[in-house]
């Protein structure tokens, strides 16, 4: 069950502020009914009228990208620049699953299906994002302890559950490092690295959950099986 407002807006009718003013107005009607109050909720069962017509379901869409350089994590942008959704030919509306910076790659999901979106990226769901950092320097333990212990981002403290070295290479002078985090916040492994002294060159998102880009080349894309949505359902909290 959802709020008649939320069902309205994920249609792509209208936003949800005005999908509770329609409510308020006495625009909307469910099997029927005329519905005023903004806490009804509703199933997939209920059939919603707004101003006279009926509400068309969307079928929901999941998709695996393999997102490549160049590209933003966004449904549109106002510059003209390309944007994933480009990507992946569909009739309906797809938005990105949290966010990418323009020049990291790897695992992105893309959908159309808001819970699904918010189980993703809600940290207290506590789900692994696995980043592999190409950093300017060669990192030694007391920073890569100082990553687990947490540090200070635009004023908030945040910590990777999990690092690791993978290589280094002093002729270049350069540390290839793993680590995995819960949040998601802007340019957030970035400026982790920079809190304790490193530059990230290149930034790879490996995994996501039980997500990778294994068989998928850069730009590349899969749609997500039953089984695996029903995966991401089952670790609501």
């Amino acid at each position: 069950m959802e709020r008649l407002q939320k069902v309205i807006a994920e249609s792509g009718i209208t936003s949800r502020r005005k999908a509770e003013e329609l409510i308020i107005d006495g625009k909307v009607k469910v099997n029927g009914e005329l519905v005023t109050e903004l806490g009804t909720k509703v199933s997939e069962k209920d059939m919603i009228e707004v101003n006279g017509k009926v509400l068309e379901k969307e079928v929901k869409e999941y998709y695996l990208l393999n997102k490549p350089r160049g590209v933003i994590s966004a449904s549109s942008d106002d510059k003209g620049r390309r944007v994933v959704v480009d990507l992946i030919p569909t009739s309906v509306r797809l938005f990105p699953v949290g966010r990418l910076d323009y020049d990291t790659t790897g695992v992105l999901l893309l959908t159309n299906d808001g819970e699904f979106s918010n189980i993703m990226t809600h940290p207290k769901n506590q789900i692994d994002k696995v980043y592999l950092a190409k950093l300017e320097g060669i990192i030694k333990g007391d920073q890569i302890n100082q990553l687990k212990n947490g540090v200070v981002i635009d004023g908030v403290k945040v910590s990777a559950s999990r690092v690791k070295l993978k290589k280094t290479d002093l002729e270049k002078n350069t540390s290839m490092v793993e680590i995995t985090i819960h949040e998601g916040k802007n340019h957030q492994v970035k400026k982790m690295f920079e809190a304790v002294g490193f530059k990230v060159l290149k930034l790879t998102r490996e995994r996501v959950g039980i997500f990778t880009t294994l068989g998928l080349q850069s730009g590349e894309y899969r749609k997500l099986s039953p089984k695996e949505v029903a995966i991401v359902y089952s670790l609501k909290k």
